[in-house]
């Protein structure tokens, strides 16, 4: 008599949807944020480039005085420093749009995989950016909340990119007011050259901070989109 043959192991079924809940995937808009995030991280380097040459034409004033060559690369600093700030708020905007739409669609999926994981309500994943003083924690929380509710089940949740980048996007944030403040009341060479190099340390460390944002937004939609993959019983995807 044979044995009976043995029935292989069935793959178990994708989790049942919450009634009326939704899922989205958030590839694409990742992919558009990450993209005109990597635009800031230029941004911010050519205005370093503008902080720096201000506060070399600020030095050589010191040292040398006035001459009409001095002059003209003055105009050019100013020129490419004002030039510099036109474009980082251009592409501040731009990102700050989509990146918000992005972590909205990222937080209605969070509300799926996690419903009751969320500290702050819903609204906060936008006003959180614009209320003042609040804005210096609230959307690091919420982030935080939409990361650790993506992370796959059985997973360890690590959270260091989320916290080492809104480090460095406060610190650059903060040093920025300082240094614009600095720039507008500077009178003297020696004054100008040091608000300068404010500046580019405030410019460097935001656009490390962008860099880290990338790495976030990418790594948050490969999650997401592995969750997302389970519920529909295919295959994860990642890109």
């Amino acid at each position: 008599m044979t044995a009976p043959t043995p029935v292989p192991p069935q793959p178990a079924p994708p989790p049942a949807l919450p009634l009326g809940a939704r899922l989205r995937s958030p590839a694409g808009l990742g992919l558009a944020t990450a993209v005109l995030l990597g635009l800031v991280v230029g941004a911010d380097l050519f205005a370093c480039l503008a902080d720096q040459m201000e506060a070399n034409v600020a030095q050589d004033l010191l040292d040398r005085g006035v001459d009409e060559h001095l002059v003209r690369r003055a105009g050019r600093a100013d020129a490419l420093y004002d030039a510099a700030a036109v474009t980082q708020g251009a592409t501040l905007v731009a990102t700050m749009v989509v990146y918000l739409c992005w972590l909205w669609r990222a937080r209605l999926n969070a509300e799926v995989f996690e419903p009751y994981g969320h500290r702050m309500k819903r609204g906060w994943v936008i006003a959180g950016w614009f209320v003042p003083i609040v804005n210096l924690w609230f959307p690091r929380r919420v982030v935080l909340d939409v990361w650790t509710a993506s992370v796959p089940p059985g997973a360890r949740v690590r959270t260091t990119a989320v916290n080492a980048w809104w480090t460095l996007w406060v610190v650059g944030l903060l040093v920025g007011r300082a240094a614009s403040r600095q720039y507008d009341a500077a009178h003297s060479p020696d004054e100008i050259g040091d608000a300068a190099r404010l500046m580019l340390f405030s410019d460097a460390l935001d656009a490390a901070a962008a860099v880290l944002a990338v790495l976030v937004v990418v790594h948050l939609t490969r999650m997401q989109r592995h969750r997302l993959g389970a519920y529909l019983g295919t295959a994860p995807t990642f890109g």
